[in-house]
């Protein structure tokens, strides 16, 4: 700064508002605390030096005085327990005391003593065969419980002594006591003397080894052998230490039991049932978990537990064995000898449905099928990159899908639908709880297992040799009879409180009721009124039309899926409700859309059935917007909307587009020159390069007669639809070859068009051109297509039914094998089809080497 002349100083102001005095306060705190700080962390520094000291110190001194009673041991039995007689067994002996207190599993002079040990112990209670005499004496009533201590000590140290050496002794493990009496075999004999039910500290040593986790060492030992038994194909043969699981898990659960809760995380389910293809390593102890008692108390337990700890199963294996799916395909896989037992309790199979429900929710799809992989196809691809995470083995996954058999699904469904009547006297009463249960599981279950197993394995067990359709109608009826759908939530935990009660079930009644129509024939559906009585199909044409305007336009998804189905696993996890939603969406669109062609062909219900109430001018001015709700539910589930509705919105969305295309002026160079006698080659060389754009223009046609000249008038409009008839006239004639008519004059393509015209995929591709210019323009062309060629145009499926409008000859013939009474071989049917094709005949076998196959052989 300059001088200024002023001797006096200026005060120093803070422009923090603060005085120095202050900020050297705030300073004095701040290093004050730090200082504080540093004092603690010196303290518990100190603190867990002296703690470290300690336990070093003590380590050292039970290391010195086991090292002392060691070699007391070994000069009072001998190096070898050469000095031991039974006497030492007794309660009063030191020899177990010193033994369990010394013994170190690493130790290779302890292993071999521990060995002599139990050799001895089996030894003795052979000759006396009296082993609670052994350890207690003779007066049996006293309370030993210094003995309980040491049995349940030694029988811990004998597992232990397997783990630490399971390495050294994994070919040990593959022999059966009757093939060795190799050390490993002796202490698993040991194991299963000391577990015997009948002695009274069998409880207390099974509570006291499960408490110190030994389903896990038992875990790693099996892993650590299992590539030896798949080398040797030893399966089965592990009988000393598959005696030993089953005499541990028999005991849990029964009753007088004094064990406490173990850890769900380390019980036998997580570390042990986890194992992949456990059963072909222990097929006896897989008959004892499928024994009534156990497999009850067990699933019990997994439907308590699973869900809360699914997620820290072990995953001490390969991605491709995660503990989930190797937990569910062992369960399953005893679940048919389980439900296939007398008495099998209704609790123990909705805790079992609920468990693998759970389970196989966390799966990834699991597709055999073309088709199915086609509809998988559809998902979005995040889905698909997600979905692509878990890839599970090839033989595990096989495990799972053939778990799920017949026979599982049948037993499954009689268990469970057993006491339900699929005939009531009276609907005024709605389910009772027991009812709700059980729909509420098997539906839960079904539809998580359409989600993710091919369906083709298990949709045709259930259509027809169980009673899963008439169970789940009867209750349908009587809960919108009632309006007693809210019960279904409230008591089924996989679906939230809020959920609509009719999503659940007719997520899987929709599935299989529409593989039932697939194979049902006219008479059957209309005479006979199967598989339901047509008064209970209009019923069921109101619960899916009303439902589906619930999903579509009261309460529709955020993301409308435009009818795909959603089959990924990480969908579900996301969006549970929504998943179910979406699958319902489209499985009841489906369905309604087959019942309305079915009612197409043979009216049985009024045309009005199908069309909502809601459908009024305002959706209809929705439905013409493109990306809008309304407009969704038009190309989803059409058959909603009225006809005249339907032609309403066609007509406005022509209209906007015509009026779009008159902005942009007359298209003055869309003129072309057609001979009458070769209009359709003429129509095609001329129209067929022309633009989207283009087609939407006017087109102006001059005809051309024999001689070669124009004939005279403009073309106003009246010309071009002269033309829009003769050119349909002439391509859809049957004598042109490309295509062909059935008996009743329907015409449908020709399979052999490429034999007359080279270029006959290009011509039909021009001919939809035109049918679409015809109905952009309001011409009326009235065009005869077959049924079962409409139903290709609006992609969907042909079934037994469609067969009709393309042969009835063949469809009469199909029939009178469907319900032929006799023997099918005398008709000497194999699978081989003529086709007459321009009058020349060719055989085509429908599988390979047909001709020579009896029809007999796949009935």
């Amino acid at each position: 700064m300059f001088f200024t002349g002023d001797s006096t100083s200026r005060k120093r102001v803070d422009l923090g508002g603060r005085s120095s005095k202050e900020r050297d306060r705030q300073k004095l705190l701040e290093q004050t605390r730090l200082e504080r700080n540093r004092r603690l962390w010196l303290r518990q520094q100190n603190s867990a030096a002296l703690k470290i000291q300690k336990y070093f110190r003590g380590r050292k001194a039970v290391e010195a005085e086991r090292t002392k009673v060691r070699q007391q041991f070994y000069q009072t039995y001998g190096k070898h327990c050469q000095n031991v007689d039974r006497h030492y067994f007794g309660p009063d002996s030191e020899f177990l005391r010193q033994l369990i207190f010394f013994f170190n599993a690493q130790n290779i002079n302890d292993f071999s003593v521990l060995v002599e040990t139990c050799r001895l112990l089996q030894q003795f209670v052979r000759d006396s065969g009296d082993a609670l005499g052994l350890f207690v004496g003779v007066d049996h009533s006293l309370n030993h419980s210094s003995v309980a201590y040491r049995l349940k000590r030694l029988s811990f140290s004998c597992i232990q002594a397997i783990h630490q050496n399971r390495n050294q002794l994994k070919d040990q493990l593959l022999m059966t006591p009757e093939e060795s009496s190799a050390s490993t075999t002796t202490l698993l004999q040991a194991l299963v003397l000391l577990l015997d039910p009948k002695l009274p500290w069998a409880c207390k040593t099974v509570g006291y080894l499960m408490q110190r986790n030994v389903f896990s060492l038992f875990r790693e030992v099996i892993l650590t052998v299992k590539e030896n038994i798949n080398a040797r194909g030893s399966f089965g043969k592990l009988y000393a230490l598959e005696r030993v699981l089953v005499l541990m898990i028999s005991h849990v659960g029964q009753s007088p039991c004094i064990c406490s809760n173990v850890d769900s995380r380390r019980s036998f389910l997580s570390q042990i049932v986890t194992i992949p293809f456990l059963w072909q390593l222990f097929p006896y102890l897989k008959e004892v978990f499928a024994s009534r008692i156990l497999i009850q108390y067990y699933t019990n337990q997994m439907a308590l537990c699973v869900q809360n700890h699914a997620n820290v199963l072990p995953t001490d294996i390969s991605n491709e064995f995660p503990g989930y799916a190797c937990l569910l395909a062992n369960i399953l896989e005893t679940a048919s000898a389980a439900l296939s037992q007398l008495n099998c309790s209704f609790e123990m199979v909705i805790d079992l449905a609920a468990v693998t429900t759970f389970l196989m929710e966390a799966l990834p799809p699991i597709k055999s099928s073309s088709r199915e992989i086609r509809e998988s196809s559809t998902v979005g691809d995040d889905d698909l990159i997600l979905g692509d995470q878990i890839v599970l083995d090839n033989n595990l996954e096989q495990q799972i899908t053939n778990a799920i058999d017949s026979r599982f699904l049948l037993q499954l469904t009689n268990v469970l639908f057993g006491g339900i009547s699929t005939v009531h006297a009276s609907h005024n009463e709605g389910p009772d709880d027991k009812e709700v249960a059980a729909v509420g599981a098997a539906c839960a279950f079904l539809h998580v297992t359409f989600n993710t197993l091919p369906q083709e394995r298990i949709m045709t067990v259930l259509a027809y040799r169980t009673e899963l359709v008439p169970v789940l109608w009867n209750f349908m009826k009587r809960c919108q009879q009632n309006q007693k759908w809210s019960s279904l939530p409230e008591r089924c935990s996989y679906l939230l409180g809020d959920a609509p009660g009719w999503l659940l079930p007719l997520s899987v009644f929709c599935p299989v009721y529409k593989h039932m129509l697939t194979i049902v024939d006219n008479e059957e559906f209309y005479e006979q009124e199967k598989p339901l009585p047509l008064k209970d199909v209009r019923c069921l044409i109101v619960i899916l039309r009303q439902a589906l305007w619930q999903l579509l336009w009261v309460n529709p998804l955020a993301h409308p899926s435009s009818g795909k189905s959603i089959s990924n696993t990480s969908a579900h996890k996301r969006h549970p409700v929504e998943a179910i939603q979406n699958r319902v969406g489209t499985v009841a669109s489906e369905l309604l859309s087959q019942l309305q062609d079915w009612n197409n062909r043979r009216q049985f219900t009024p045309p009005s059935y199908f069309h909502s109430d809601g459908v009024n001018d305002y959706f209809i001015s929705q439905a013409v917007i493109e990306g809008t709700k309304a407009h969704d539910i038009l190309k989803q589930a059409p058959f909603l909307i009225p006809f005249t509705s339907r032609v309403k919105i066609f007509t406005s969305q022509l209209e906007s587009v015509r009026q779009t295309q008159g902005a942009h002026g007359v298209f003055a160079g869309n003129r072309f020159r057609i001979r009458r006698d070769h209009i359709l080659e003429d129509a095609y060389n001329q129209m067929s390069a022309l633009s989207e754009e283009d087609l939407r223009g006017h087109i102006r046609v001059t005809f051309v007669n024999e001689f070669g000249v124009e004939e005279a008038g403009i073309d106003g409009g009246g010309i071009f639809k002269d033309f829009m008839e003769n050119i349909t006239r002439a391509a859809f004639d049957v004598q042109y070859g490309l295509f062909k008519e059935t008996a009743d004059h329907l015409l449908y393509p020709n399979p052999g068009s490429g034999m007359t015209h080279e270029q006959h995929l290009q011509f039909f591709h021009f001919l939809g051109t035109l049918l679409a210019k015809a109905m952009f323009e309001g011409i009326l062309v009235d065009i005869p297509f077959a049924t079962f060629f409409l139903s290709k145009l609006k992609q969907k499926y042909n079934y037994l039914n469609d067969l009709p409008s393309l042969d009835p000859e063949l469809y009469r013939h199909l029939i009178f094998l469907k319900h032929y009474k006799g023997d099918i071989s005398e008709l000497e049917l194999y699978f081989v089809i003529v086709n007459n094709e321009y009058g020349e005949q060719t055989e085509e076998e429908l599988l390979p080497g047909g001709c020579e196959i009896l029809h007999c052989k796949f009935v």
